[in-house]
């Protein structure tokens, strides 16, 4: 280092600022940033040996990519402002309209089914309503299947009017509500203190639940 600052010194004035800004604009050109066990942060254009570097853009570094990182812009902002949240039931023919409309229009969404007894009073409990399909639009919430209706909330709440997805994207696969919400309500333990029988698979649903209007 020395040798360098002697020759710089040594060289015409043109060069010596040349040389001079070069150096102090070196960490500009780094492409990962490497924080130290010691928390000293240094820039380099190759990654550590020992663990992978965080890549930066420009010096400074913006921040980590967010999870729907993958997503347009606008969808993106949408979704993290208004997540959609749609709650289903077997054979409900709405329900295919709504979750059919929901993907035609590209919106990202969680889908959560509603098929048994205890599901359907928990979902009753929690929303005083008894149809489906009911979405949640951010604290927007809507039962039955109304498309000009969600589509003004759709647009209202920033989605894009036709779909912006990749066309490699694919839709969270549905859960029931007891994997989404927990133990619905009606499945406490059998009165007269007798103990439950071994756990089972979810039922399958074959037809939609007594007391829910489609």
């Amino acid at each position: 280092m020395k040798t360098l600052l002697k020759t710089l010194h040594m060289a015409t004035p043109g060069v010596a600022l040349l040389a001079t800004a070069l150096l102090a604009t070196g960490p500009a050109w780094a492409m990962y940033k490497v924080v130290g066990p010691d928390g000293r942060v240094t820039y380099t254009d190759r990654p550590p040996p020992t663990a992978p570097a965080q890549p930066v853009s420009g010096a400074a570094g913006r921040g980590a990519a967010s999870p729907a990182a993958g997503l347009p812009f606008t969808v993106r902002q949408a979704a993290e402002r208004y997540p959609v949240t749609l709650y289903t039931s077997a054979t409900c023919a709405p329900c295919d309209s709504a979750r059919g409309f929901l993907k035609t229009r590209g919106v990202p969404f969680n889908e959560i089914t509603v098929n048994t007894p205890a599901e359907q009073q928990a979902f009753q409990a929690r929303f005083k309503v008894n149809e489906l399909p009911l979405v949640r639009m951010g604290s927007k919430v809507m039962s039955g299947f109304a498309q000009g209706e969600w589509r003004a909330y759709l647009d209202a709440a920033g989605y894009p009017v036709e779909s912006q997805l990749p066309v490699n994207y694919t839709h969270p696969a549905a859960r029931t509500w007891a994997a989404a919400e927990g133990t619905p309500a009606g499945s406490a333990a059998p009165a007269n203190g007798a103990e439950s029988g071994p756990a089972t698979s979810p039922p399958v649903p074959v037809a939609p639940p007594p007391g829910i209007r489609f």
